[in-house]
């Protein structure tokens, strides 16, 4: 005989497994979940920073060929690779270029409101510096 019909035989020989699940029929009066209300957390911890300082706003023309230049500066307890995130939110954000120089952030054009928008919602506050 073949493998196929010697497997199949064996299957119709073997006696059925008991369905495990069987016991748990004896379980439907349990409630679906916790009484009463649920106690909420006292730790921040995994929530979002909402205070994390003051940075400024600053809108650049010099040295530039008369182009405007959004600035983000002043930022504290901040790393670089934070600053490189931001900047590419606001760059889509916007649908600009920039870059992160010497702890700046710099978006081009003039794009105060929009930079202000994503600075606030992660936790910034953010003040228009300068002309």
């Amino acid at each position: 005989m073949s493998r196929r019909k010697d497997k199949a035989k064996r299957l119709l020989e073997e006696p059925e497994m008991p369905n495990a699940f069987n016991a748990l029929d004896a379980l439907s009066n349990l409630s679906s979940g916790p009484e009463g209300e649920i106690p909420q957390r006292a730790s921040k911890r995994g929530q979002k920073n909402t205070n994390r300082g003051r940075v400024d706003i600053v809108r650049q023309t010099a040295h530039r060929g008369g182009k405007a230049v959004t600035v983000v500066k002043n930022f504290t307890g901040i790393g670089l690779p934070e600053k490189k995130e931001l900047a590419k939110k606001m760059q889509k954000a916007c649908g600009v270029g920039g870059t992160v120089k010497d702890g700046c952030i710099e978006i081009q054009g003039d794009k105060r409101d929009e930079v202000k928008a994503i600075l606030v919602e992660a936790g910034f506050n953010p003040v228009f510096a300068g002309g």
